[in-house]
């Protein structure tokens, strides 16, 4: 196996890598996913903030290999599904591979189609793809899985989980006789799939797949389980050490942005963003100025989860639409341990320090803080951008829906 790549390897943390947006369309619908990718700036899986051409691709690989002398991989990660966009996904790796002959690819897939397209991946040079299994059971694969798209026909419940989980098993097999270095990715959703988890490692672990990345479910707002509970880390690393005499387990993943670039953690793809969402500016008829409180890590980037912040960087989105910075304000550390992430004691003591913002900017947020937030008729923007832009961005766009 190629040790270079971060995600199969932690040792190889400090390697680069660049997931190429190429592949819009996806022939399943699950219950976590709200599809909607265009201009968002959220920090997960299967957002992207432009889907580029395979061509544009070359160009911007060009671009980021320049400056970043440690890219080791590109990746396609969506924001649909590598193999539904297969004539795109094949013309970026062929583009990119002439290139760059010694760059690993790699791809995440739901594994519907990676059968069908085993002998053509391999002839591509892709030699690491991670798939999304989230059961194995098509009952309670049924209530994870909307409905699934294949050969013209759309299939819902127990039919279209049982092909799913069907493919995807035979597609892992195939990669694994095709000497392919395989992921399985689990989402870990709570009252769902979280005691099935165990089954699902035993059973890919049989049929050849490296490791396993056991992720919590991050609730995105307009899918079905925009409201599920969440995970703790607690309950997450309990399974996956359970998991962990079975298959080696994967602890660094960071969910990351179909369009992410640069180590682990350290997102840089913003600095590459050449062409914003497209669209005319509307006039602005609300000249109400707001105050804004920002988590952030770096003082650069709304970069944060809610839960870490244990300060507050506080701007004024003024009448003219400048953003001035105000001041920083200190807060006790929202979820300091699994223990500590519900902490009624905490959250009021946040909620008095930030009582006169209008909008709170971070990264993520849990769902009990969020509810809190909204009581106090506090806005929660969960965003991954520069501060000043993204502060604009989004208040140009609450004035202008005013």
């Amino acid at each position: 196996m190629d040790e270079r790549h971060p995600c199969f390897n932690s040792n190889a943390a400090n390697n680069a890598r660049m997931h190429i947006p190429v592949a819009p369309q996806c022939n399943i619908k699950c219950n976590y996913c709200n599809r909607k990718y265009d201009c968002l700036n959220e920090s997960r899986p299967g957002v992207t903030s432009e889907v580029l051409s395979p061509e544009q691709s070359l160009v911007k690989f060009k671009e980021v290999k320049s400056k970043l002398s440690n890219l080791t991989v590109v990746g396609i990660a969506g924001p649909g599904d590598a193999l539904a966009n297969f004539k795109e996904t094949k013309e970026a790796i062929e583009l990119i591979k002439n290139e760059s002959p010694d760059i690993i690819i790699c791809l995440s897939t739901n594994g519907l189609l990676v059968e069908e397209y085993a002998d053509e991946l391999k002839a591509l040079g892709v030699s690491h793809i991670t798939i999304t299994i989230n059961a194995i059971d098509p009952v309670i694969g049924s209530q994870i899985y909307d409905s699934v798209i294949y050969e013209g026909k759309v299939l819902k419940g127990i039919e279209g989980a049982s092909l799913l989980i069907e493919k995807q098993l035979k597609g892992l097999k195939a990669m694994k006789e095709r000497d392919m270095v395989c992921k399985v990715n689990i989402v870990m959703i709570k009252g769902v799939n979280d005691s099935h988890i165990e089954d699902v490692v035993k059973k890919v672990e049989s049929l050849g797949a490296f490791m396993t990345n056991i992720m919590p479910l991050i609730p995105a707002e307009g899918s079905k389980f925009e409201n599920m509970p969440l995970t703790s880390n607690r309950e997450l690393n309990l399974t996956r050490m359970k998991c962990s005499s079975s298959i080696k387990q994967m602890y660094h993943c960071k969910q990351c942005r179909a369009d992410a670039i640069g180590i682990l953690g350290q997102d840089c793809s913003i600095d590459f963003r050449n062409v914003g969402c497209s669209g005319q500016k509307k006039e602005k008829i609300d000249n109400k100025e707001y105050v804004v409180a920002v988590a952030t890590k770096t003082g650069r980037l709304i970069d944060q989860h809610f839960g870490q912040v244990d300060n507050f960087t506080i701007y004024k989105y003024k009448q003219n639409g400048e953003v001035e910075f105000l001041s920083k304000r200190s807060v006790p550390q929202y979820c300091g341990g699994p223990e500590e992430c519900h902490s009624e004691s905490k959250i009021d003591l946040i909620l008095k320090t930030i009582e006169d913002c209008d909008t709170v900017f971070c990264l993520r947020i849990g769902n009990s803080p969020k509810q809190k937030l909204k009581e106090k008729s506090i806005k929660v923007i969960e965003t991954y951008d520069l501060i000043e832009s993204g502060i604009k961005k989004a208040m140009d766009g609450i004035r202008e829906a005013i």
